[in-house]
């Protein structure tokens, strides 16, 4: 991978972070302002995603990309799934944890006795990350 290549996946994931948060920072709440951030945002989250796709499948030299492609490819994807195994059922389990959480805690503070069933809804809602991190474990045992 060359240095201009680099610097442009810095520059644009770079970008995609400061332009759109940039108009809050000084202090306008134009709708026009919002929309226009969020397609900037987009354009170069998508921009990062191509240039990060084209950098994985690309390879330095032909003649070992065509030795070790099959079996390189299938790694790569291996550990793709495995983290997004990991990451996505923890995001789910945030979420369940979160509406779990305060509910219970509203039941707790109308009546104290009822701490011991809402303990049991927030860990089954934490099992679901879990449950992501041992298929994530399977996954990379089996690569």
């Amino acid at each position: 991978m060359t240095l201009p290549i680099k610097l442009l996946l810095v520059a644009t994931l770079i970008l995609s972070i400061i332009i759109p948060f940039g108009y809050y920072l000084i202090g306008e709440k134009n709708k026009k302002r919002y929309k226009k951030a969020i397609g900037t945002n987009v354009f170069f989250f998508f921009g990062a995603l191509v240039i990060g796709g084209i950098m994985l499948f690309g390879g330095d030299s032909v003649l070992a990309a065509e030795t070790a492609s099959a079996a390189s490819n299938a790694t790569g994807f291996g550990y793709l799934a495995a983290a997004l195994s990991t990451g996505l059922s923890c995001v789910g389990g945030g979420i369940a944890v979160a509406s779990a959480a305060s509910a219970a805690l509203g039941a707790i503070s109308e009546d104290p006795s009822a701490l011991g069933k809402s303990l049991i809804f927030v860990g089954l809602a934490e099992g679901v990350c879990l449950y992501g991190l041992i298929i994530s474990f399977m996954i990379i045992g089996k690569l």
